[in-house]
């Protein structure tokens, strides 16, 4: 009887909360307050990352700079190498009329006739301009054309014998020469200007 009062009896209140005690436990852990980070702290920390951020930009700044030096000196280096294979392409074109020139220069003048040499040179200078042709070179030795300063230097100039002329080359004094689109040397000329009478 005294156990069925027992299971129907209803639960007991919770116990209320304890009010913490002016001495505390010593065995209970003490909170210790973390200070918080003063303003001298704060402005060092900072003054940190300013510097590690500055001393990043400062490192990357100086590899882009020595990248920069190492494609300089290589472009330069290939642009070295590339002129070196087009004057040696060039001359192993010309050799075989500088060897014919050769054996032109040292004949003796008394065993050949002044029409063999003359044929002899011009052989050697058509297979010049034919090598020179092909690697690109013209020469500029045209008389009776427009007077173009972009090609021509003026040496002197002379009267026109008529108005169509005035401002064009009469005379080729010295020829000039271009590679496909740069001039190499202006062609030196005469230039006729007409007076008006």
């Amino acid at each position: 009887m005294n156990n069925k009062r027992h299971a129907h009896s209803p639960p007991s209140p919770p116990s209320p909360p304890r009010a913490p005690s002016p001495d505390p436990d010593p065995r209970e852990p003490v909170p210790v307050p973390v200070p918080s980070s003063s303003p001298a702290a704060s402005a060092a920390s900072s003054s940190q990352e300013a510097g590690s951020e500055a001393d990043l930009w400062k490192d990357r700044h100086l590899r882009l700079a020595a990248e920069y030096d190492n494609f300089r000196k290589r472009t330069a280096k290939e642009r070295a190498e590339t002129w070196m294979r087009a004057q040696a392409e060039l001359i192993s074109r010309l050799a075989d009329a500088l060897d014919d020139l050769s054996r032109f220069a040292h004949i003796d003048p008394a065993e050949i006739d002044s029409k063999t040499l003359h044929d002899g040179v011009d052989l050697v200078e058509r297979k010049v301009w034919k090598e020179l042709e092909s690697a690109g070179v013209t020469r500029i030795d045209q008389a009776g054309v427009p007077f173009d300063p972009n090609i021509h230097e003026a040496v002197t100039t002379q009267p026109a014998a008529k108005p169509e002329q005035d401002h064009t080359v009469g005379q080729v004094v010295q020829s000039g020469y271009k590679i496909r689109d740069t001039l190499l040397r202006p062609a030196r000329v005469v230039v006729l200007t007409w007076q008006g009478h």
